[in-house]
């Protein structure tokens, strides 16, 4: 389940709900109880050791065999 973040406009904190992608606009109530909340944009980092596949060969139009 997607987690997304809140800031109170009334006091200030920021916090995390858990809720599905069909109540992601629905309004959020601040751990103090303030209901006057915006949610804020979250950035995604995605790392990994995979990298696209070198071409080998001679190159051209489908790796330096067939363009001959």
């Amino acid at each position: 389940m997607p987690r997304y973040d809140y800031r109170c406009r009334a006091c200030g904190s920021t916090f995390e709900l858990s809720r599905p992608m069909s109540a992601a606009s629905d309004a959020a109530v601040c751990p103090e109880g303030h209901d006057d909340t915006v949610k804020l944009l979250s950035t995604v980092a995605v790392t990994g050791g995979a990298q696209a596949p070198r071409p080998s060969g001679g190159g051209g139009c489908c790796g330096g065999g067939c363009c001959g």
